[in-house]
């Protein structure tokens, strides 16, 4: 199946995960819950790798809407490529989008998903500016 992403994506990362076995349901693929882990993982590993390191007390991204869609089934054994984009950055806010593929299946897309994400400030729980570093990443 096909999947286009928006015109003015930015691809900033990406990675492989294995399927697991403990990943499958009674129907013999990955469940559907799993599909939103591995967007997760790709998430926090490129904002690892950024030196976006998050704390309770100061400022980072929040999700506040996530999606995922289900274009052909992902089953055990095998491997996860995940690629990870960006756009549209506002004051406090971007997209994300990703897709997940099989490694012995390049170009073809199992599942694409993403998230809109909001900068803010934890303890006061309110949306900052995201600072200019960060900004710069998604441009």
């Amino acid at each position: 199946m096909r999947f286009d992403l928006p015109e003015k994506k930015k691809l900033v990362h990406q990675m492989t995960m294995p399927i697991r076995w403990g990943d499958m349901d009674a129907m013999g693929h990955v469940n559907n819950t799993l599909y939103f882990r591995y967007l997760e993982v790709i998430r926090i590993e490129w904002m690892r790798s950024v030196g976006c390191n998050m704390s309770p007390d100061g400022e980072g991204p929040v999700i506040i809407n996530a999606f995922c869609t289900f274009h052909k089934q992902l089953e055990y054994p095998g491997e996860v490529l995940a690629k990870y984009y960006v756009s549209d950055p506002g004051r406090s806010t971007f997209e994300s989008w990703c897709t997940l593929e099989r490694t012995d299946t390049p170009g073809v897309v199992h599942s694409s998903g993403g998230a809109t994400t909001v900068w803010v400030d934890f303890p006061k729980q309110k949306s900052v500016p995201m600072p200019e570093w960060f900004r710069a990443l998604l441009e």
